[in-house]
């Protein structure tokens, strides 16, 4: 047992942990797969405490502890790539670790086989060019291009480099792992275009990392006299655990935020950010000497359909209103849920009157059919109430009220001019 190698083992282990307890408390699938990659990291370092083995046991060690390396570099750029979950991208992932770990194999356990090393050799670069011509219309994007140009170039180098005396096998080693590795910087730069800091030493740890097996064979080429503690060569791979905490972090600020504004079940603005805006919108409306309106929309009926179909109906129904209402108005204009079956809009830069009741007899239009929601057909309708800025009131809080007061209006004479019915269907066989 090699035990100077305990330190780096225990630093990665423990950086493997720390970064599994931040994924957990917001766990995506794009942290499970880093997590899962760091897991890989620490298996290599576990691996290098175990000194050189005779025979067919030391040769299965060293690939493992290689691959192992190699792995979780493809794990990093295949969960920066925006569409990973499609099957496609899954093939692109099963490709790069299989011919990423024959080769390995190949070059670890029978460095002068020509005959094994050749089509291995290819095979890094021709499967992933030919996965992606197979497959392009599926995807055609920058980061697949990109991906198969290393390997390409990848294969290419293998070729001229691996049957080198002396140092091919070492070369071609150095060429995978910088392959690899400068593909994440790559992935992660595109992925997290942003200036946080959880970016920032990410990508450079990356570039760093994947520089390690450029720089680090040069030292020992053309200055072998010049030492350099093997930790030095360490120090990129905690660069990017700390950059990966961060990003971790930095996203479950992000969404805490956006909780806060936000409506968890539909994604619409909440009562909150419907103030902020409507604050603001009403001040645009000053500065500018235009009108707004608000609209107030009340479902009808929607208790009785929390209460006959169960609340799981209901939160559908919201979900779909939710979608119908902020297709039908400009992006200018806002949807918020304001309340559990109330929904709000603020409507900029309305010429008239007539142009708000416009838009709110075209939302109340939208409810007119039946929703097909599980197996229950849902019939609901809508009550809107509207005011005007500055027309019927000139501070926000007194046109909500005007809204209000005038969306009951509404309600109480449409009771009065039909009859009430049922919300709830049966859906037809």
């Amino acid at each position: 047992m090699d035990w100077s190698k305990l330190p780096d083992f225990g630093a990665v282990a423990l950086l493997t942990l720390a970064f599994g307890s931040v994924a957990r408390r917001g766990q995506t699938p794009v942290s499970r797969v880093w997590l899962i990659g760091w897991a890989m990291i620490a298996l290599h370092f576990f691996v290098l405490m175990f000194p050189p083995a005779p025979g067919i046991l030391g040769s299965v060690t060293s690939v493992i502890g290689i691959a192992a390396l190699t792995w979780a570099g493809v794990l990093f750029m295949w969960a920066a790539v925006p569409y990973h979950n499609i099957p496609s991208s899954r093939w692109m992932l099963a490709v790069l670790l299989g011919t990423n770990t024959l080769y390995i194999g190949v070059i670890t356990m029978a460095p002068h086989a020509f005959w094994a090393l050749v089509p291995a050799a290819v095979l890094l670069g021709g499967l992933p060019l030919a996965l992606t011509l197979f497959t392009l219309r599926q995807v055609n994007h920058l980061l697949r291009w990109t991906t198969v140009l290393l390997y390409v170039d990848l294969a290419i180098f293998l070729l001229a480099f691996q049957h080198r005396a002396g140092n091919g096998a070492d070369l071609a080693l150095n060429g995978v792992l910088f392959t690899v590795y400068f593909g994440c910087c790559i992935h992660f730069w595109y992925c997290y275009r942003r200036a946080t800091a959880g970016a920032f030493i990410t990508i450079a740890g990356f570039l760093a990392w994947a520089a390690v097996f450029v720089i680090a064979p040069g030292f020992s080429a053309f200055a072998p006299a010049l030492h350099i503690e093997g930790e030095v060569w360490n120090l990129p791979k905690y660069l990017v655990a700390v950059g990966m905490i961060l990003l971790l972090l930095e996203d479950q600020i992000e969404h805490n935020k956006y909780l806060a504004l936000h409506d968890e079940l539909t994604g619409l603005p909440n009562r909150r950010l419907f103030e902020d805006r409507l604050a603001r919108a009403l001040d645009r409306a000053r500065r500018t000497g235009s009108q707004a309106a608000l609209l107030l929309i009340d479902l009808d009926h929607f208790k009785h359909v929390n209460d006959t179909a169960g609340h799981h109906i209901g939160d559908l129904l919201l979900k779909r209103v939710s979608e119908l209402f902020s297709g039908q108005v400009r992006r200018s204009d806002t949807v918020a849920r304001t309340g559990g079956d109330e929904f709000s809009v603020i409507l900029e830069r309305v010429t008239s009157r007539e142009d708000a009741d416009r838009v709110a007899c075209s939302l109340a239009e939208l409810l007119k059919e039946p929703f097909e929601l599980g197996v229950h057909m849902v019939s609901v309708g809508a009550s809107v109430g509207i005011a005007m800025f500055p027309g019927d009131a000139a501070t926000a809080e007194s046109l909500c009220i005007a809204a209000d007061r005038n969306m009951y209006s509404t309600k109480f004479a449409s009771r009065g001019s039909r009859l009430d019915t049922s919300a709830l269907l049966p859906l037809s066989s």
